[in-house]
Order: C-alpha cells, then sequence, then structure tokens
C-alpha cells in the first residue's frame, strides 16, 4: 500500500497537477490539503474516474481536507476529536478520518492541515499549540486500539534544523519556535515512527519552498509534511521518500509530497 501526502494549496488552482499525479504516481491512499473549497467544489466525478473514492470535509475560501483511496474508506471522523474544554467550538477544516481497507485487513487513515500559528506569539499561534494538545490526546486513544494507522499531512512543524535551509533564519517562525518542535516531539514520542525519517537519515530534504526569492530553483526550502506511523503501520513499513516532480510543473503548489509504503 503506498500512502501519500498533499498540501495541494487551492485545489481549483491544481485540480489538473492532482490527476495528473494520480495517474502517475498511482498512491493507493492520498491524504490532501488545503483544498481551499467547499465541499461541493471538490472535482468527485474527475477523481472517481481515475479510480479513487474521496471523503471530504471542505471550507470555502479556506483550509479543506481529503481522503481519496482506490478502495472503500469508512469515515470516522471529519473533525479532531477530544476537543480540550477550555478551547471551545473548532469550525475549521482541518481534519478527515477513515479506514481504508486492504489485502491484510484496514488501515486507519488521517488527513491533517495543523495551523500555521504566524504571527507568534499571538492567538494564531495560541490555537496551533491547542490543536496540538488535541492532537496528542486523539494520538493516544487511537494508540490504545493496536491498530495499524497513519496520521499524514502538513504539520506546519519542522521537527530539526536539518529540516529546513538556513535555520537561523527561521527562528522567529511558528514553524521552528522551540514550543512547536517539543510539542510534535511529545506526539512522536508516544510511540509514532516517523515514516520518512525512518528511511532518510540525510537532511536537505524538503517539502515546501516559498515562490519567492527563487527558493525552488535555489532548493531552500524545509520539511513539514509529515507520515507519523503507529507501531503497527510501523512494522510494515517499506520505503518512503518525497516526490519532488509535482513542484517542478507550471504554476505548481508549494508542497510537494511526501509518500510511503506499507508491506
Amino acid at each position: 500500500m503506498k500512502i501519500a501526502t498533499w498540501n495541494v494549496n487551492s485545489l481549483n488552482a491544481r485540480r489538473e497537477h492532482l490527476l495528473r499525479w494520480l495517474d502517475e504516481f498511482q498512491p493507493d491512499v492520498a491524504l490532501l490539503q488545503e483544498l481551499k473549497g467547499e465541499d461541493d467544489k471538490f472535482p468527485m466525478m474527475e477523481v472517481n474516474a481515475a479510480g479513487y473514492q474521496a471523503a471530504v470535509v471542505g471550507q470555502k475560501t479556506y483550509n479543506g481536507v481529503a481522503i481519496l483511496s482506490k478502495t472503500p474508506i469508512a469515515v470516522t471522523a471529519t473533525r479532531l476529536p477530544n476537543l480540550v474544554e477550555t478551547d471551545g467550538e473548532d469550525d475549521q477544516a482541518r481534519y478527515v478520518e477513515g479506514i481504508v481497507s486492504s489485502d491484510h485487513g484496514g488501515v486507519r487513515v488521517a488527513s491533517i492541515y495543523l495551523p500555521n500559528g504566524n504571527p507568534a506569539p499571538g492567538p494564531k499561534y495560541d490555537y496551533k499549540l491547542q490543536w496540538m494538545r488535541r492532537l496528542y490526546a486523539h494520538a493516544r486513544e487511537l494508540l490504545k486500539a493496536e491498530e495499524a494507522f497513519v496520521l499524514g499531512g502538513d504539520y506546519n512543524v519542522i521537527p530539526e534544523p536539518q529540516d529546513v535551509y538556513g535555520p537561523e533564519n527561521w527562528t522567529g517562525d511558528a514553524l521552528f519556535l522551540e514550543q512547536s518542535r517539543r510539542a510534535l516531539g511529545a506526539i512522536v514520542n508516544l510511540g509514532l515512527t516517523d515514516a520518512f525519517r525512518a528511511r532518510n537519515a540525510e537532511g536537505g530534504r524538503y517539502s515546501w519552498w516559498d515562490y519567492r526569492a527563487g527558493a525552488w530553483e535555489k532548493d531552500q526550502g524545509c520539511r513539514i509534511d509529515h507520515l507519523l506511523l503507529s507501531p503497527q503501520a510501523a512494522d510494515r513499513l517499506g520505503q518512503s521518500g518525497i516526490d519532488r516532480t509535482p513542484r517542478g510543473w507550471e504554476k505548481p503548489s508549494d508542497h510537494t509530497p511526501v509518500w510511503c509504503t506499507l508491506d
């Protein structure tokens, strides 16, 4: 099973990119973020014709997440569960979770669009940290079931200095603040595995490049898109990597897909 995550940065602008990538890369499961459109704007007919079912949680103009799968999807959540009581309601479309079938039983997958948090400090950064506390609580609950699951998406967190070009330039950014990195580390330390890092020890491998200042051409990016695996999924981890190809297409997303295989 090949599972990939990709922040498409507006599906309306990147519809043909998505369909081309599905045809060429052939993931079994694709976790999409930042659709920037309501459910009825999702190109369901085209995605179905490409061989995929879809579970979509859209939102007008902002956010939006989806799970695409070659096999049926049993949706289990359309918002991040375990709301911390003091956090109040959250109507942002940042999380969808479901179980996809496979030859070896179902695998639970979630598509995550974690808040950016800038400017920090401030209300947006407070929301980011609240959201990460909720994700920590939910991951801890999922682990109790001792099942294979993959929490994939745009985490908007740079784990280590080796995961960003020029880390000294990011010290005040919400993606690289120590508190953000500790919060992500706490989630991983529950017993999850960073699929990319488990198979790729080298630094300087990125999943996002700014549109400005020739960042893509100079390969000055950062790694903020992650696939976190439960122990049962990590036991089946085959290969993992970053598919840089779509970032080189005309008018691309600023992100590129990150993928892994489960044997």
